[in-house]
């Protein structure tokens, strides 16, 4: 792994293979729109690695790299509980009706995200009050790295809905139902909202 440390005590151990992917396109970020990198996002170097979660792979004010293994360091999560590794997984949700809104209107746009980095999105389904799951309709991506926005029409009626969401991506591989918490390598479940009309 590479081992980056900051100057605030926050370390993450990312898996070498990981950073030497050339399709990956992990980078040491220096500037940013054509500007030496703001403090804010971590100036003087801040890593970034699109597949992997933060806590394994962004390490703002970088000023240490240091090649080495698993066996022998940990990043400052994985004494914490975290897993070494950190893929992100296939995800979605709904941005829109939050929960607890009130909507109006014969059509409802029930929209949101979804990502499956560095393998893309396929499709996102949408459920609604435990009903048949319909296909939304994707945005363009601007990568496999990238967020994918998503949108359903949904016909409304009057009376208080349960909309929940579902992603698959490219490989054929369906988000599972099965809740799991952040902690120790990234939550998982189908997001849900509930709205009235």
């Amino acid at each position: 792994m590479v081992l980056s440390s900051g100057p605030d005590g926050f370390t993450a151990g990312t898996p070498l293979e990981t950073l030497t992917d050339p399709d990956r396109y992990a980078l040491l970020a220096v500037g940013m729109n054509g500007e030496p990198l703001p403090a804010e996002h971590g100036f003087p170097a801040r890593l970034i690695v699109p597949g992997l979660y933060g806590y394994v792979s962004a390490t703002k004010w970088v000023t240490r790299l240091e090649v080495t293994r698993f066996a022998d360091a940990e990043g400052y999560w994985t004494p914490r509980g975290w897993s070494e590794l950190g893929p992100i997984k296939t995800a979605s949700r709904i941005d829109t009706p939050r929960s607890g809104a009130n909507a109006s209107g014969d059509t409802i746009a029930i929209a949101g995200v979804a990502w499956a980095q560095h393998t893309g999105i396929d499709r996102v389904e949408v459920q609604v009050d435990g009903g048949e799951w319909q296909q939304a309709t994707l945005a363009s991506a601007i990568s496999d790295d990238t967020w994918v926005q998503w949108t359903l029409a949904w016909p409304s009626s009057p009376g208080r809905h349960t909309a929940r969401v579902r992603a698959t991506d490219r490989s054929g591989y369906t988000q599972t139902a099965a809740t799991a918490p952040p902690a120790p390598n990234g939550a998982t479940g189908w997001d849900s909202v509930e709205f009235t009309v």
